[in-house]
């Protein structure tokens, strides 16, 4: 297994009522880079996620994460081995503040029952609302932090969700569409705050169908189509791939042999 990958997926299958939705899937995602899971609708990119995550068992294949296999956690353990997510539909608690929210994300890193009955954001100075503000504001999330998240724009709560998933300090962060709903302002500046997270090491994997989001955030990416994968390679090189042209535009170009994987 290559040192430089921070995960690693092999064979990867799954099917839903004898329908094969992945299958036979393998790719790498590099320590520290930013991979982007691209393909038209129902690629398989968001059920390739849930396994990932743990939501769906896998039907084959294999998943390591940093060398650890971890296809065989429940998925309530794989945050604690360094995986962290955002979802494609908001998940944000309405009956909480922005901070208690942000908050949720760091009960990982709790290691006491005491912790754990503490009321989230209870003290003002506490150092915990302390970090949770100061990525708020890293992210450009101008808002008052003890104020509902019920009734915020659908772009800033999808930024808080991208917050809150940061706060178990991840390995990992898999993020499904996390520009969609963003204006350019709020996309640009999901995007700069992105790079600052993975400067200190952090690797990301995102689903995404915002082109220019994908090519001005990630260097690598991987395209599927119909549950297969098509491109494996530069994201400066995506568009030209034939494979990727017959997925998205109906090309009459044949994908090479081999599902069609960039040199």
């Amino acid at each position: 297994m290559p040192n430089e990958a921070m995960l690693v997926i092999e064979k990867l299958g799954k099917s839903f009522g004898g329908v094969s939705v992945v299958e036979d899937v393998s790719f790498t995602v590099p320590r520290g880079g930013r991979t982007a899971l691209i393909g038209p609708n129902g690629a398989g990119k968001t059920t390739t996620f849930n396994l990932i995550s743990g939501v769906f068992p896998l039907d084959q294949g294999t998943i390591h994460l940093d060398g650890r296999r971890i296809d065989q956690l429940p998925a309530r353990k794989r945050i604690g081995v360094g995986l962290s997510r955002s979802f494609q539909n908001i998940r944000l608690m309405p009956h909480l503040s922005v901070i208690e929210n942000v908050m949720l994300g760091q009960h990982s890193q709790i290691g006491s029952m005491g912790g754990l009955m503490t009321p989230i954001g209870w003290m003002r100075n506490h150092p915990a609302r302390r970090m949770a503000i100061e990525r708020l504001v890293e992210a450009g999330v101008d808002v008052d932090p003890d104020g509902a998240v019920t009734g915020l724009p659908y772009g800033t709560r999808k930024r808080i969700e991208v917050v809150r998933a940061l706060m178990s300090n991840p390995r990992l962060l898999i993020l499904d569409e996390p520009a969609a709903g963003l204006n350019p302002r709020e996309t640009a500046e999901l995007s700069a705050f992105l790079k600052t997270a993975t400067a200190d090491g952090l690797t990301l994997l995102v689903v995404e169908h915002d082109m220019a989001f994908v090519h001005g955030l990630c260097d690598h990416t991987v395209v599927l189509n119909f549950g297969r994968l098509i491109y494996d390679g530069p994201t400066q090189g995506v568009q030209a791939d034939p494979a990727v042209r017959e997925a998205y535009l109906g090309t009459r170009s044949v994908p090479a042999a081999g599902g069609g994987r960039a040199a």
